[in-house]
């Protein structure tokens, strides 16, 4: 065995690099560049918070109380009064579920919502169906906003009817680019419409509200739409009464948006963050309930071919004047603009994931803005693809909406009761540290366990009605592809434990001597058998050997540095920081350096341990930088390249 007071000759140099990223089209198109250092100021305030994460949530009140009529209608226009008493139960709920989210935010300061309270109080299995929910409810709040929204467009102008699928993609990527510019610039561009929807929201409210409530000027809606039934009933039943409220309760969809967001706020990121939150339910909840109660006060009607705001609006307003038309043109860009949320969200909750080893760890990277552009690309691609298969139909895409989410709703809650209960168990003054938090004693926690027990109960209601309800019109497939996306999550996972394994040092023993001298470079990711290996194989030829790491995470290079420390042998180690994070240009410019000086007859050698997977599948999991450097270096005379291959199988021991 290897004892690392043997090595205590070895050395490592921290080395700067100046190399800065040149200005391109796609430095046009999302902005330059930033240093990792300047992440710090890439965070965002409340206002521009609300606006980022609260898209989604506040564009729910356009079409909620439609819902909520939608399925009252079965029973007949008498059935409409229940539409206030059911939006006041839901704005109940709303305030349970905020209350638990604003629990959940100071609980878990490094974001990550719903899939770490799982992950942390109910187990592995249990947050895979919180991030699978989530996942997949990030990716249908794409598709059916951005379909929402160009329904409303060619709902005014009809002859764009047969372009909807591609205007729907064109929305898509014009949200992608704004996202891969940063959450600050992106959320900042945002703010204007956000803010000016809910303002002319609150306009339409508070002027319905005074002509119903104090002038008594506020008559009914002037020829009112056709209605539409999906079915027809006799009579009230309690079953139809359940299902209005689970219909209504897509108010709810992007209510734990911030809690998985935590990390985009300013410090102290837990309280603006909670504020946020408490803002965001404030505003969604009394527009919810003004809505419906002036919904059933001018008697609107559901239907298709006219929303229910723009019958509230010409209503109010007494016509289709400016006002009428300042509000349905906010109402389209605040449902196209739901999509922002998820954009927001999607690519933190799947960084988390590949963090824990669950999806391909390349979603764990920044990409030059400083987001986790990878996660943003993968998530307008298979938005896209929704689209185009569902054919852009609003329709269709609404029953498998909203399942996802009060499934993580009930986990989220439920865990957080199990929390609580832990914390009940604690002395006064005594802390218990978990995976992604800190437990300490409150003494009101009984209260607090029963809010989100209950909390947990109700959600777990609502999603088990949308389930049955919507079952027959497209909800199959949700409670399909969850379940489908876990087993791919375990597959991914096992894979990457199993080399971890085969890949591990402990317990390893010393590498064989060097027997011959060569001028040697070898790039150094991480520090395993592999790397072992290829140290082995450039010491057989060289005594001169100088491993290069790019910096690209502080966290990961002290880790590099810990390792090569006890295993390198002596080895200088060039520590080559990237403060954009850029991998490729930092080392060829080195390399270049060094060529400069080369001696007549020299030659350079570049020894990159290469990664070999007898698995297609698996091998599309890691990224070939043996590859990328054979790519970039084969035409630069006078050195040569070996990549020392190391092949881990499904079955036996690294080759």
């Amino acid at each position: 065995m290897i004892n690392p007071k043997d090595n205590s000759q070895t050395s490592i140099i921290e080395r700067a690099t100046n190399y800065k990223p040149p200005r391109t089209i796609r430095s046009w198109l999302i902005g330059r560049p930033l240093s990792t250092a300047d992440a710090s100021h890439q965070t965002i305030g409340k206002l521009v918070g609300l606006a980022v994460f609260a898209s989604d949530a506040l564009s729910s009140t356009a079409y909620a109380t439609q819902e909520i009529l939608v399925i009252l209608a079965a029973a007949g226009t008498m059935a409409f009064g229940y539409v206030f008493p059911i939006s006041i139960a839901i704005v109940i709920l709303l305030g349970i579920v905020t209350i638990s989210y604003e629990q959940t935010i100071h609980a878990y300061p490094d974001g990550g919502g719903a899939y770490i309270v799982a992950r942390d109080n109910l187990g592995e299995f249990a947050a895979l169906i919180a991030g699978a929910s989530l996942l997949t409810d990030y990716i249908l709040t794409v598709s059916v906003s951005i379909a929402s929204g160009v329904a409303q467009i060619t709902s005014a102008f009809p002859f764009l009817y047969d372009y909807r699928v591609i205007l729907s993609v064109v929305f898509i990527m014009f949200i992608m680019l704004m996202n891969l510019r940063g959450v600050k610039e992106s959320g900042t561009a945002f703010a204007i419409p956000t803010y000016f929807f809910v303002a002319m929201m609150f306009t339409t409210v508070i002027t319905g509200l005074i002509r119903s409530l104090v002038t008594n000027t506020l008559g009914t809606v002037i020829d009112p739409p056709e209605m539409e039934t999906l079915h027809s009933l006799s009579g009230i039943t309690p079953f139809l009464i359940l299902h209005a409220f689970a219909s209504g309760t897509t108010a709810l969809t992007g209510v734990e948006a911030i809690s998985n967001g935590i990390t985009a706020f300013n410090e102290p990121r837990s309280k603006n963050a909670g504020i946020t939150l408490i803002w965001m339910s404030l505003i969604l909840g009394s527009l919810f309930v003004g809505i419906s109660y002036l919904a059933n006060h001018v008697q609107v009607i559901p239907s298709e071919s006219e929303t229910v705001i723009s019958q509230l609006a010409r209503t109010i307003f007494e016509g289709r004047g400016t006002l009428y038309l300042m509000l349905i043109g906010a109402t389209t860009v605040i449902l196209i603009m739901a999509a922002n949320t998820a954009f927001a969200d999607f690519p933190r909750l799947g960084a988390l994931v590949a963090k824990d080893g669950f999806l391909p760890r390349q979603l764990t990277y920044r990409g030059s803005r400083l987001v986790y552009s990878r996660g943003i690309v993968a998530l307008s691609l298979v938005a896209s693809i929704i689209l185009i298969i569902f054919k852009a139909s609003v329709t269709r895409l609404i029953p498998l909406y909203a399942i996802g989410v009060f499934l993580s709703f009930s986990l989220s809650q439920g865990g957080m009761a199990l929390r609580w209960n832990k914390i009940g168990k604690l002395k006064p003054n005594e802390e218990k540290i978990e995976r992604g938090s800190t437990l300490r004693f409150v003494k009101d926690w009984k209260l607090k366990m029963v809010i989100n027990g209950f909390g947990a109960v109700c959600t777990a209601i609502v999603m088990m009605v949308f389930a049955v309800t919507k079952f027959h019109d497209g909800a199959w497939v949700v409670l399909i592809l969850i379940p489908t996306l876990v087993s791919i999550f375990w597959f991914i996972h096992k894979h990457y434990n199993r080399l971890a394994r085969k890949l591990s040092l402990d317990n390893f023993g010393a590498i064989p001597p060097h027997t011959m001298r060569h001028r040697v470079i070898m790039p150094v990711s991480g520090v395993h058998q592999g790397t072992l290996m290829a140290l082995r194989y450039a010491r057989m030829i060289s005594d001169d050997i100088t491993a290069i790491h790019v910096t690209i995470e502080p966290e990961d290079a002290e880790k590099v540095r810990q390792k090569w420390e006890k295993w390198g042998e002596g080895i200088r180690l060039v520590m080559l920081n990237s403060p954009y994070r850029l991998f490729l240009e930092p080392l060829l410019g080195y390399i270049a350096e060094i060529a400069k000086m080369r001696q007549p007859g020299e030659t350079i050698t570049i020894v990159v341990p290469e990664f070999v997977s007898n698995s297609r599948i698996t091998g599309t999991l890691h990224t070939n930088t043996a590859e990328l450097l054979r790519t970039q270096l084969k035409r630069q005379a006078g050195t040569v390249i070996i990549n020392v291959p190391y092949h881990v199988h499904d079955t036996g021991e690294v080759d």
